[in-house]
């Protein structure tokens, strides 16, 4: 019998929670063991020490389950499965390691190729975020104490804030060009980079946000939390979710107008883009009681 997404939340809670406290522990340690991967990226035992803790929990908790991890790979189920957990256990380690409070455990739960449920921790910062298919995104401390995330209504890029992580990726993809020629159309940039730009976004404090090179679990728990708050997540492509090589997530409002820019098709794919279907009517959230002013 398949789990709800309720079930998947709460579970996926508890896995933040087990995270955070590791996490923390380790975090500004004098003593902390750092290591270059082949990809030249770092990673810390904390990353490790995370990442095996949330597969020691689903090994008992969700035993049919695959589970995607960054630093384990891919680890089968007891049955073959459409449920895959995908896991960053520490997203934002370059900032980890050099003692900057901007990173985050990332939780997600696909089911037949779409995210349905993630969870977002970031406790250095005192932050959570998650979302579920259907159920809305939220921010707040716990499940019974939260506040509903909504992206905001900015319609022109001359009045929108853009995202970003850095610029040598946008270089590497032959688009450096359209990418600065972007960042003067808009109103404001700001590179916040890795979780933080799409937490953002789904709050209405960001209106567009982009990189140009992640893999999958950098992207997944992201998803379902910009779209469940009535944004947009594609690749650079155009294709919906996280399963491409790059990223670029709006306010929906000003997807094309982004995608006129930075979107980036290889000579093999169909360069005309079309808008993912608008974000079902019980998605969208009754917020009239914390309208933004925007400015």
């Amino acid at each position: 019998m398949a789990h709800s997404h309720t079930d998947d939340l709460r579970l996926a809670h508890v896995l933040a929670d087990n995270a955070d406290s590791i996490s923390m522990e380790h975090f500004q340690s004098a003593d902390l063991q750092v290591a270059t991967k082949p990809d030249a990226t770092w990673v810390t035992e904390a990353d490790r020490a995370v990442e095996e803790a949330i597969r020691r929990t689903l090994r008992s908790a969700r035993t049919r389950d695959t589970v995607l991890g960054e630093e384990e790979g891919e680890q089968q189920g007891s049955v073959e499965s459409s449920r895959t957990w995908i896991v960053d256990p520490i997203d934002g380690t370059s900032n980890y390691v050099r003692g900057v409070p901007v990173w985050a455990t990332l939780i997600a739960i696909a089911e037949e190729g779409e995210v349905v449920a993630s969870c977002v921790s970031a406790p250095a910062l005192g932050r959570r975020w998650w979302a579920s298919a259907g159920g809305g995104a939220w921010t707040g401390k716990s499940l019974m104490s939260a506040r509903a995330c909504r992206v905001s209504q900015v319609d022109r890029l001359e009045d929108a804030s853009f995202s970003y992580a850095s610029l040598g990726g946008w270089e590497e993809i032959g688009r450096l060009q359209e990418f600065t020629a972007m960042t003067r159309r808009c109103w404001r940039t700001r590179g916040y980079g890795d979780f933080w730009s799409y937490m953002l976004l789904a709050e209405g404090a960001v209106d567009v946000a982009a990189e140009p090179e992640l893999k999958v679990w950098d992207m997944a728990a992201l998803d379902v939390i910009v779209r469940e708050a009535g944004g947009t997540f594609t690749g650079l492509d155009g294709r919906p979710g996280p399963w491409g090589a790059n990223v670029l997530a709006s306010n929906t409002h000003l997807h094309e107008a982004a995608m006129a820019y930075l979107g980036h098709f290889p000579d093999d794919a169909d360069a005309t883009w079309q808008p993912p279907r608008a974000p079902r009517a019980d998605n969208v959230h009754d917020l009239a009681s914390r309208r933004r002013t925007e400015s």
